[in-house]
């Protein structure tokens, strides 16, 4: 029997759902860390199957850096309205701007996510599709350094 602790706990760690959080705790035998594994792993697979859509609605995201010398604009899509309102995607085009200010635009999708450097960016990324359930997608961005 898994206690509602872990359950609470992983839920506030990955924002899934109740029943995800609880069946993944179940396949880890109650240890949070391959259960976030197996979620992870689970994002990316529901990820690959929403690669195709369509990815329509979006939001454009600026952040300039308190020094007045990094800024970065981001366009980043999602399949519906209602999505790219949300304030969690809202947070997840902030923190991929922050990335982008502070290590640059190189490979983003591959960098370690400088929150969390047991993520890439790409990673971040799939967790959010597997939340949302829709298509997420970075269609351009740019970084401007004095």
């Amino acid at each position: 029997m898994i206690s509602l602790e872990k359950i609470k706990k992983l839920r506030q760690e990955t924002s899934l759902s109740i029943s995800e959080c609880k069946k993944a705790l179940e396949k880890a035998g109650g240890d949070l860390k391959k259960a976030k594994e197996f979620l992870r792993e689970w994002g990316g697979d529901f990820a690959s199957k929403r690669s195709g859509r369509e990815t329509g609605e979006g939001i454009i995201e600026g952040y300039i850096h308190p020094n007045k010398r990094i800024g970065v604009l981001l366009e980043i899509n999602c399949e519906s309205d209602f999505v790219a309102r949300s304030t969690k995607f809202q947070e997840l085009a902030h923190e991929i701007c922050l990335q982008i200010a502070a290590m640059g635009e190189k490979d983003l999708l591959s960098q370690l996510w400088i929150r969390d450097q047991n993520k890439t960016i790409k990673n971040l990324i799939q967790e959010h599709i597997a939340k949302f359930g829709e298509n997420i997608t970075i269609r351009r961005f740019i970084r401007y350094e004095l």
